[in-house]
């Protein structure tokens, strides 16, 4: 399921730059000069604009749900998020000396 919303998250990131650079700016430095075209200045601007807090609300929503998804299921994945064993509290035993070994026997030459 979270890999479902993360696609659909992109897509709506995608969507959401594309609307918000197809404005035409208020400074009118960056806008492209209108012109003829189907819809006109005001129209264009309406519908861009509730385009662009369509696509904002749906961008938070997938953001927020997909944050709740990932703090749910957290487990530990660094050695830094696992607890610290205590150490034992006792002196350390150091472990018993092996025994030396014993010598081999001389073999006795067969005759």
């Amino acid at each position: 399921m979270a890999t479902v919303l993360l696609v659909i998250h992109v897509l709506l990131a995608i969507a959401l730059v594309i609307v918000v650079l197809l404005q035409r700016s208020e400074g009118g430095a960056l806008g492209i000069g209108g012109g003829g075209g189907m819809m006109s200045r005001r129209t264009s601007a309406n519908l861009l604009t509730r385009t662009t807090a369509v696509l904002a609300g749906l961008f938070m929503a997938t953001s927020l749900t997909l944050a709740v998804l990932a703090g749910a299921n957290h487990e530990p994945r660094s050695f830094m998020d696992q607890p610290v064993n205590a150490a034992p509290s006792g002196p350390a035993v150091p472990a018993p000396a092996p025994a030396p070994a014993t010598p081999a026997q001389p073999s006795v030459p067969a005759r």
